[in-house]
């Protein structure tokens, strides 16, 4: 898909340096730069979301099945 995006010159300049020297063309480059960027803001939104999940639910074990839990490891050997 082709779209027009505006970009400062410098990171233009760079962009155009990386690609020569890489014998790649900018448009893989900018598709490069934005996929990466997309990746790491999505895991990253996982981890905020968990985070926010996390800080109004509880997330402590049951009573119950921590007591169970406790009683069936003193039967055990180890």
């Amino acid at each position: 898909m082709k779209t027009a995006i505006s970009v400062p010159d410098d990171v233009f300049a760079r962009v155009d340096r990386f690609a020569r020297r890489n014998k790649i063309s900018r448009s893989a480059v900018f598709a490069a730069a934005a996929a990466e960027y997309v990746q790491h803001h999505q895991r990253k939104g996982v981890t905020e979301r968990l985070n926010e999940l996390y800080t109004k639910e509880n997330s402590s074990l049951d009573p119950v099945l921590s007591k169970l839990q406790l009683t069936s490891l003193s039967s055990e050997t180890w």
